[in-house]
């Protein structure tokens, strides 16, 4: 089934030249995933701008969605935090000198030594269970005088009618009545600062997302408070805010979606006394995702009872096609004019016929050694690489924003893949 009808010509532009490529190439091979400081900045001051009507506002990065110290230190600089949901994201973190109340550690099924980590560290916990109450004061030996709790309305969540996403089948949080009693038991337990989380959609690509959210957190909070004089001092609005992976989608407004959460907080939390709540956020995909891409070489071509293209990169650099059937857009760099006239299916070189970064696409002409460009890999992209096949993680770049570049994850090597088993005689044989 075909992906896309294809435009006359290429709609959608990348944030790199084809010059500039060519010159970071003659260095760094491809595949490699790229990144555009100045788009990354960009966007994390439209962030904070639309938001800045909440005092407490602060935005946690989904770590999960690109976990690269020199990318996470970028948004540091606007005083943004993590969020962890993993010991290494914890140790991650850590080492980047973010920790006390900058992180937010919203995990599940989560081990008792990643909540010591959290607690060493001064992190806010965010309790994606009730059982985990028990669990965590065993572990801890106490419950933090701060805590989250994440909250999971169950059935399906609308907007205009349409179907979003169905909270009922996820695995996440804790259901109306469980939030109602965790509050209570951690009240009692001597928790004085509440929090109150809820993820229910994922890359939606509207702005009145956030908002309806919003309402349904607000209108929560102040239950809770009225029901169990909870001091609830920050709402997070997790994440969900989408990107236009296709061409012809419209982006988000970031600043539309900060004045539709505003109106809906003066109209729940206001009346209730609750206009001192920080607003918090969990974005991933939308904090990086447009402003990363895929390079990769065409190698091969194939022609048998359809047309394919083999490219240097594979599954294991951007699993979300092969796993996902997700699009993403691809440039032929230097052919952006020319008519997308050709059908093709641009592969990988997995063993799996699901290596596809695209099924009946029409794109220009490719010829070997044509340098691509797959869009919008900045957020689950690298993150989610993996070795079967024993492919190698790929290098990681940053376009920074003088025109500038620099390699800031190095690619892997063969004595990487093999690293865990060093000291076998196998790996002695191997490499010295």
């Amino acid at each position: 089934m075909p992906e896309a009808a294809g435009e006359e010509v290429d709609m959608k532009k990348p944030f790199v030249t084809k010059e500039k490529l060519e010159e970071i190439i003659k260095e760094i091979p491809t595949p490699f995933h790229l990144y555009d400081e100045k788009g990354i900045r960009d966007n994390a001051a439209a962030l904070k701008e639309a938001f800045s009507w909440n005092k407490g506002f602060r935005e946690y990065f989904a770590v999960k969605a690109t976990p690269t110290p020199a990318l996470i230190k970028i948004l540091a600089e606007y005083g943004y935090g993590c969020d962890c949901s993993s010991l290494t994201e914890l140790m991650l973190s850590e080492a980047m000198g973010i920790t006390g109340d900058k992180i937010m550690f919203s995990s599940n099924v989560t081990p008792a030594e990643e909540y010591v980590k959290c607690a060493q560290l001064n992190g806010i916990i965010n309790l994606d269970d009730i059982t985990h109450i028990d669990f965590l004061e065993k572990t801890l030996g106490t419950i933090p005088k701060k805590i989250s709790c994440r909250y999971n309305p169950g059935g399906t969540f609308t907007i205009t009618n349409d179907i979003m996403d169905n909270p009922g089948d996820a695995k996440y949080g804790m259901t109306t009545e469980q939030l109602f009693e965790a509050f209570r038991i951690l009240k009692e337990k001597g928790v004085e600062e509440f929090g109150l989380h809820a993820f229910l959609c994922s890359n939606t690509v509207t702005n009145e997302y956030y908002p309806m959210l919003a309402k349904v957190l607000f209108e929560t909070a102040v239950r809770l408070k009225e029901e169990t004089g909870a001091h609830i001092t920050f709402i997070n609005l997790s994440g969900g805010v989408g990107i236009p992976y296709r061409p012809d989608q419209e982006p988000n407004d970031i600043r539309v979606i900060g004045e539709g959460v505003h109106r809906v907080y003066d109209e729940v939390l206001a009346p209730a006394g609750m206009d001192d709540v920080a607003i918090y956020t969990e974005l991933g995909r939308f904090m990086m995702g447009p402003y990363g891409g895929l390079v990769t070489t065409a190698v091969h071509e194939k022609h048998i009872h359809k047309e394919y293209i083999g490219v240097d990169a594979c599954a294991a650099n951007l699993m979300r096609p092969a796993i996902y059937g997700a699009y993403h857009h691809i440039t032929v760099m230097g052919k952006e004019d020319e008519s997308c006239d050709h059908r093709y299916d641009v592969t990988g070189s997995l063993c799996e016929n699901s290596d596809k970064f695209a099924i009946d696409r029409m794109l220009p002409k490719i010829d070997r050694g044509d340098i691509l460009f797959i869009h919008d890999t900045g957020a689950h992209g690298f993150s989610m690489g993996y070795n079967y096949n024993g492919r190698l993680w790929s290098a990681e770049v940053l376009l920074k924003s003088d025109g500038s570049f620099e390699q800031i994850r190095r690619r892997q090597e063969p004595k990487d893949y093999f690293a865990t088993l060093d000291g076998t005689p196998e790996y002695k044989k191997m490499f010295g």
